[in-house]
């Protein structure tokens, strides 16, 4: 193979193979540098081989404008080295004469090296183009809005308790109408948070949430700024006791039976849809057991499509007349599966059937409550409770019915403490179940004589034969709430009661005025 090359003269040259390669190949690139900076064309001449005994010879032509070097005696090791020389001396000084850019004349063009960044130099750029006060100025946007935004939130809290309070009435006892103002169930003053550690805002269900218990748990959940939805088919529910929400944008309100299921995305549900009280759940026993299964399942459901955490609200009825006395959590009960009670109490004891096996089953987190006996605003007058039952009657100026000989046992918590312990329920890692209740014992007779002292020294009460199936006693062990959800009720019969008379007053008093009385 045969090729041209335009340097005049050369002379011929033996390099031994073991070198040729690479050294070859380094001479050729530096040659074809040269030319190319002198405007030369620069190709390869053929290379002449031939043997000897050990090892071949091979040819390099070269250029002859080294006449000191060019020599054929001198080793090749000598030649290549004085060859780089004169190239690298030649090429420095062209590169020094030429007064345009490498780059607009070769295309070849090295890359200056970037020297580091010194301190006057960086200082520099950052005061000229008025850099600095741009940084300043950032740094002064993202202190007041780390400053003023914990103030910011505790202002629309604020707001919109005021207009739940300018819904109050100024006729009633110590400033207190529980039927028309939200409560602050948390107490004391709640600190400056940081922006980035904040609670997140929880989207919230909230079934039966027109309901006397319901209501109050939609405050309190209002109250500490998530977002409540609330389902409610209004059987024994109210919109009075919600109608101070109405205006707020994070409540929101869907008349719905839970019996059908219902799709929603949320964070948390809260399932207290069911008649509680006997005259309601004895009204359609069919329609209570559904409730309590069939939308128990529903609502279990949706909690497992959403990744939802769920709070069951049971009750004490699971442990129908109790032959142990308090009653623990570990007690399985003494209830009578056909009786007119069964409905609530069977279906109350399948709901927390299905909780455990969707926990077990399907990984659902589900919370159980099982409330005692509770009192407070918003009942409704005449649900047929022990408590609603004497302070309606005793306000009305009626007789207080006592069943049987009296000396049946009940524990009374006012809704405010439930509440709270509802709450610590749901954000805390422990299924359950729990006693929610007042561990205060009295007797009927007993609490007739408290609703004596608050309402009406002169009331008087009337004995009647004893309903189906209605437990002896009934009081909460409530260690396990203590120990584990750091809950107890803090609000005493004494105390409670004076608020409920008041807010009973209120309505009596309204219905009375509707009806012409």
């Amino acid at each position: 193979m045969e090729t041209n090359q335009s340097f005049k003269g050369y002379r011929e040259h033996s390099i031994h193979r073991p070198n040729l390669s690479r050294e070859k190949g380094k001479f050729e690139s530096e040659l074809l540098q040269y030319g190319a900076s002198n405007n030369r064309r620069v190709t390869t001449i053929a290379l002449i081989s031939s043997s000897s005994s050990s090892q071949t010879v091979e040819s390099v032509q070269i250029q002859t404008f080294f006449p000191a070097i060019l020599r054929s005696h001198l080793p090749a090791t000598k030649l290549y080295s004085e060859t780089m020389k004169q190239l690298h001396k030649q090429m420095s000084s062209k590169r020094d004469e030429e007064t345009i850019p490498m780059s607009q004349s070769s295309p070849y063009s090295p890359k200056a090296l970037k020297h580091p960044r010194s301190l006057p130099r960086s200082l520099h750029y950052l005061f000229r183009e008025q850099r600095l006060l741009f940084i300043l100025v950032g740094i002064l946007i993202g202190s007041t809005f780390f400053i003023l935004q914990p103030s910011l939130s505790r202002l629309g809290a604020a707001e919109s308790t005021s207009l739940i309070t300018r819904s109050v009435s100024t006729a009633v006892v110590d400033n207190y109408s529980p039927s028309k103002m939200s409560f602050n169930y948390g107490g004391g003053k709640t600190g400056r948070v940081p922006v980035g550690i904040g609670r997140r805002r929880l989207r919230i269900v909230v079934t039966g949430g027109a309901g006397f218990v319901g209501s109050h748990l939609v405050d309190k959940l209002i109250g500490r700024g998530d977002e409540v939805i609330v389902i409610d088919n209004f059987f024994t529910g109210r919109k009075d006791n919600l109608v101070h929400l109405f205006s707020n944008p994070r409540f929101e309100l869907i008349r719905h039976d839970v019996v059908e299921p219902i799709l929603l995305e949320v964070d948390q549900i809260y399932h207290l849809a069911c008649p509680a009280s006997p005259v309601h759940y004895k009204y359609n026993p069919v329609k209570t057991i559904k409730t309590n299964v069939m939308g128990t399942l529903n609502m279990l459901g949706l909690a497992k499509r959403v990744g939802a955490r769920f709070l069951l609200t049971s009750t004490s009825e699971v442990y129908g007349d109790p032959l142990e006395h308090p009653q623990k959590e570990t007690y399985w009960g003494n209830v009578n599966p056909i009786g007119e009670r069964s409905c609530y109490d069977e279906g109350k004891r399948t709901a927390e059937t299905l909780a455990m096996d969707y926990h077990r089953g399907a990984g659902v987190e589900v919370r159980i409550a099982r409330i005692f006996n509770t009192y407070g605003p918003r009942m409704c007058l005449d649900d047929g409770r022990v408590v609603s039952n004497f302070v309606a009657q005793t306000i009305r100026k009626h007789p207080m019915t006592v069943y049987g000989d009296g000396k049946q046992t009940r524990s009374f918590q006012y809704v405010s403490d439930l509440v709270e312990g509802l709450v610590a329920l749901m954000e805390n890692d422990h299924v359950g179940p729990f006693n929610l209740g007042n561990p205060g014992e009295f007797t009927m007779l007993e609490l007739a004589e408290v609703v004596k002292e608050v309402i009406d020294p002169s009331a008087t009460i009337e004995f009647r034969p004893n309903t189906a199936d209605d437990p002896h006693k009934r009081k909460p062990d409530i260690s396990k709430a203590k120990e584990l959800l750091n809950w107890e009720p803090k609000i005493s019969l004494r105390e409670g009661l004076p608020r409920m008379v008041s807010d009973f007053r209120n309505r009596i008093l309204n219905e009375d005025e509707g009806k012409g009385l």
